[in-house]
């Protein structure tokens, strides 16, 4: 039914389900229609009732539940009044629903923006008179994961228009075998399986419409991805939950059905009978291993392999207290189809508070760079971490660097990097360098720092490079340096330039001047990073994170 013909005091039935998966009916009258309240965009207004309604009012997972007038399809349940003492609803015409295209994932050939959680739109809202119609929340469940995982994370999935939900699924997709869509109709409830396996996560809403193999599902966007490609699975309804603040279904995913292909502003579509790529994940820790599968997703893979590796340190270890997580590893991509390329993991985090958050933010932020790089070629294929747990503060600080007042070139020095540890202890590193013949006289850094600090040195100008290639995002992510040493920065205090992530040390004055004028910003940071004439690495200890940074001068006489 076209949007034209819909009026105010029409009655009709919507479809979903409310327990198990049998679909049932619900009655609905039509308030009237709020024209234009979006670009080119307007939505009927119901009063919906029948069933578990008066008590429930408007459910999370109802997004996408059909309705019809005289037998004809009309739109989705899409928007609700947040507290609204009755269930009146906001309807997605179904018209604006099928311009939405489920077709295969297409290549793009112009990559999209690089997205983040802050620029992510949150869910959309309308004013009506005094109050707010909005998009009824997607119920995010989650199974296997411990409730200080969404503690932590619940503002980020909240910031995507997610209301993650502990403990209110039963298991996700068993098995990577597709069921028989004909188990669907319009009102069943499925899941998007965002992990399955040893942890679930699933994002939960309700098909308005099948045509052949397409279906049209949720009547408002899930995460705004565009073209996407996540597997979803028939879902069951165990229990309905009211709540005064937002009602929602108890559901439990059942088999894994298809792939979402398209997720828009008004609402997602996919294909039944097509297996979505998804990303193997093993992490053990201690004694146990964790066994899962991610989505291929810029945006959220990181965001839910973080969340993987902080709750099974948290399920395992305890969270405060002096601690030491030796974490080793890799992260394979297939860098454009040509062969497998691998990111080694070998880092250690210690300390009192919170170092299971640093180590998953760390481990993950890898993913995310690579994914942000804007590359479509650059896919995630398996994660492999292996965990140990420590029950002591493996930590050593740079106290101190003693180095020789002055040198010549072409003479050999020696310096000496003090490491502090636990109850006043020190060891001493030595390290000899030699003074390349040719260096002009004047003053000569030495920068002893850890991993992190040397790491910015080196890529904050490469960062801000796009990259060309994949193989130059992974080149970058394989010079990230272990934690577990010290490194020293050798490096004149003059102006150096960058070109596609490689510093230009004391370039030609005509080159100068043009890198000068294409490199603003980066000229000015080029000052205070110096030019770097040599690195070398100082040994820590075994399973012990090496922190701090110390600089000395030396004079080079000629």
């Amino acid at each position: 039914m076209p949007l034209k013909d819909v009026r105010a005091g029409q009655r009709g039935v919507g479809r979903t389900v409310f327990a198990g998966s049998k679909v049932e009916e619900f009655q609905l009258e039509i308030l009237g229609v709020l024209e234009n309240l979006g670009p080119r965009q307007s939505i009927i207004l119901a009063r919906l009732s029948g069933g578990p309604l008066a008590n429930t009012g408007v459910m999370q997972g109802m997004s996408g539940s059909p309705v019809y007038i005289d037998g004809k399809l009309v739109g989705a349940v899409a928007l609700s009044f947040p507290l609204s003492k009755e269930a009146i609803a906001g309807i997605r015409p179904i018209e604006d629903m099928i311009r939405v295209v489920p077709d295969s994932v297409p290549d793009r050939a112009v990559p999209d923006p690089p997205r983040t959680i802050a620029s992510s739109p949150a869910r959309k809202s309308f004013p009506v008179g005094d109050a707010r119609i909005q998009e009824i929340a997607t119920p995010v469940s989650f199974s296997g994961f411990t409730a200080a995982t969404l503690d932590h994370f619940a503002p980020q999935l909240r910031a995507l228009g997610m209301d993650p939900q502990q403990g209110v699924a039963g298991g996700g997709a068993g098995s990577d075998a597709l069921g028989d869509p004909k188990q669907l109709e319009p009102g069943s409830m499925i899941s998007v399986q965002l992990i399955s396996g040893d942890m679930t996560v699933g994002a939960d809403g309700t098909i308005t419409a099948i045509d052949g193999n397409r279906i049209y599902a949720f009547g408002h966007r899930f995460l705004s991805e565009g073209s996407t490609d996540l597997p979803f699975a028939r879902a069951e309804v165990l229990a309905l939950l009211p709540n005064l603040q937002s009602s929602f279904k108890i559901s439990m995913a059942k088999e894994l059905m298809g792939s979402i292909t398209s997720d828009r502003d008004v609402a997602v579509a996919g294909l039944t009978g097509r297996r979505a790529s998804v990303v193997p994940v093993k992490i053990t820790v201690g004694p146990r291993t964790y066994n899962m599968r991610l989505i291929q997703d810029r945006l959220m893979t990181p965001l839910l392999l973080q969340m993987a590796i902080f709750s099974s340190i948290d399920s395992t270890e305890r969270n405060v207290g002096a601690q030491t997580y030796s974490v080793r590893g890799q992260i394979d991509f297939d860098g454009g189809g040509v062969s497998m390329n691998t990111v080694k993991i070998n880092d250690v985090y210690s300390g009192d508070i919170g170092v299971s958050a640093q180590a998953a933010g760390n481990v993950a932020s890898s993913v995310q760079f690579a994914f942000q790089s804007g590359l479509d070629t650059l896919k995630l294929k398996s994660v492999t971490l292996d965990i140990t747990p420590l029950e002591r503060k493996n930590q050593l600080q740079i106290n101190d660097v003693l180095a020789p007042r002055t040198v010549h070139p072409g003479e050999e020095m020696e310096l000496t990097i003090v490491l502090g540890g636990a109850n006043g202890q020190e060891t001493a590193q030595r390290v000899k360098y030699r003074v390349p013949v040719g260096v002009p006289a004047g003053t000569l850094s030495f920068t002893v720092a850890d991993a992190t600090a040397t790491n910015i040195f080196e890529y904050q100008s490469a960062v801000g490079t796009p990259q060309r290639s994949p193989q130059q995002v992974l080149g970058l992510l394989n010079g990230l340096r272990s934690n577990t040493k010290a490194y020293i920065r050798i490096w004149r205090p003059e102006a150096v330039f960058n070109m596609e992530g490689r510093d230009v040390p004391d370039p030609p004055p005509s080159l100068a001047l043009v890198l000068s004028r294409a490199q603003v910003g980066q000229a000015a940071q080029a000052n205070t990073r110096g030019a770097k004439l040599a690195e070398l690495d100082v040994n820590g200890m075994p399973g012990f994170i090496v922190t701090g940074t110390r600089t000395v001068q030396v004079e080079v006489k000629e």
